[in-house]
């Protein structure tokens, strides 16, 4: 039986085995090629197997040329890996200078064999340092992969954290979103719902003032009325004074001609106060009809005259006691006036009917000698039209006259006052004619609304 040297085998048997575990892992075959690694654990039968079938046969190829097969498997094993390229590369770094020195050795060892033999003091070193170099770097590339490993596993940690983090966030993100939402569409019915009161409450100014316009305009137009009622009847009497007098055969012509130019003054009369009834009827429709926004050419000292007797009398219907004195002191040189009728009388009904209110409330404190008084002053002052709503009410203190405007604002008790009359005057004002509206007030004693209009 042959004798086979084991302790020549067996190291190349270790090296290769260990060789190929090495790279299945650093190269992560086992993951990315399982079949190849199949292989690869089991190197150190085949190579053991190859190398005691050379002793067997007496064939040294195996034997001789061990490294260099390595070699080739080596690089097989390179290609493969070529889904990673740092790796790949530290193991070419590693194998391919020994895989150069095996190709020189051999190619020495084959051609010029006497040569080779000569040198083999060259030759052999540089073998072993390439695998040495292989070896060292080996552990090195081992070393940094460790390393590489290590970071790769913290930054995929972190991105993992990073990922849990914005699912987080986004779910947080998505449940804000959804509470903003509900809130957005709690305030959008809430705005339906505001601006539905408001529309209610303006609504509700407005019947106010027309209701204080109604009681005013029932008493003013009793008069016209009466007027009419009683020249209708006179005229009807003298009608009948003709019909007797043309009876007669010897009729008085100059008595027929004196009572029909008495009849004709009837008519008249009756003509004047009808126009006048008129008026006062269509100024009523046209402050409870919606404004159309379109200015008109106004004499100001009518509306003035007209709206003060209407409020006086309104507030009068709801108060028999009430008595107050007023008067105008009317600038007769006005040029006429462009303002929208509806929303300008709206205007003046709201300051005059505060300025008898306010001496109304007044004469309640039962002061010796008060004489309520409200005066209406208008003017003409460069390019400007001024009206002047004067009271010698109760007025105002400074924090109540810095509020007078706002919305909902009323010194009045609750259910007499909504809190928008002035407020809408405001705006009527200054955006819907471009002018202006002032208060000057003295607690206990007086207060005077200033409005401005510019004259074009």
């Amino acid at each position: 039986m042959m004798n086979i040297d084991y302790t020549d085998i067996m190291p190349s048997v270790v090296i290769a085995h260990f060789l190929m575990q090495f790279l299945g892992r650093y190269l992560e075959i086992q993951t990315r090629h399982p079949k190849v690694f199949r292989v690869l654990k089991f190197s150190w039968l085949w190579t053991f197997m190859v190398l005691l079938l050379g002793e067997l046969l007496n064939f040294s190829f195996f034997k001789d040329y061990f490294y260099e097969l390595i070699t080739i498997v080596v690089l097989y094993i390179l290609f493969l890996a070529k889904e990673l390229p740092v790796a790949r590369r530290m193991m070419e770094i590693a194998f391919i200078p020994l895989a150069a020195v095996l190709f020189i050795y051999d190619f020495f060892h084959l051609l010029t064999p006497n040569f080779h033999k000569n040198n083999l003091y060259f030759f052999d070193p540089i073998r072993s340092f390439a695998i040495f170099w292989v070896i060292g770097f080996s552990f090195y590339a081992q070393r940094q992969g460790k390393r590489e490993r290590l970071e790769k596993q913290k930054e995929e940690e972190e991105r993992r954290l990073l990922e849990a983090k914005k699912q987080e966030l986004e779910y947080q993100v998505a449940e804000r979103t959804a509470e903003l939402t509900k809130q957005k569409e709690s305030l959008e019915e809430a705005l339906v719902e505001l601006k539905t009161t408001q529309t209610q409450l303006i609504q509700s100014e407005k019947m106010a003032s027309l209701g204080e316009l109604t009681a005013g305009i029932a008493h003013e137009i009793q008069n016209p009325l009466n007027f009419v009622n009683n020249f209708s009847e006179v005229s009807v009497e003298l009608c009948q004074e003709i019909t007797e007098e043309l009876e007669k055969d010897n009729f008085d012509k100059n008595y027929i001609i004196e009572i029909l130019t008495d009849l004709s003054q009837n008519q008249q009369k009756i003509t004047h106060h009808g126009q006048r009834a008129a008026s006062i009827v269509k100024g009523m429709l046209q402050h409870s009809r919606t404004s159309s926004g379109q200015k008109e050419l106004i004499d100001i000292n009518a509306l003035v005259d007209e709206y003060l007797r209407l409020s006086y009398h309104g507030l009068r219907a709801k108060d028999k006691t009430f008595n107050a004195d007023f008067k105008t002191n009317l600038d007769t040189n006005l040029p006429k006036v462009e303002v929208i009728p509806q929303d300008f009388g709206r205007v003046l009904l709201n300051i005059i009917n505060n300025a008898f209110y306010a001496v109304q409330q007044k004469i309640k404190l039962n002061i010796q000698n008060y004489k309520p008084t409200v005066i209406i002053i208008t003017e003409k002052i460069d390019n400007e039209l001024i009206i002047k709503i004067q009271d010698n009410g109760s007025g105002m203190p400074e924090n109540v006259k810095l509020k007078i405007f706002q919305p909902f604002f009323t010194t009045k008790p609750t259910g007499q006052g909504t809190g928008l009359g002035l407020s809408m005057s405001y705006d009527i004002i200054t955006k819907g004619h471009g002018g202006t509206i002032e208060v000057e007030s003295i607690e206990g004693e007086s207060t005077t609304f200033t409005i401005k209009l510019p004259l074009k």
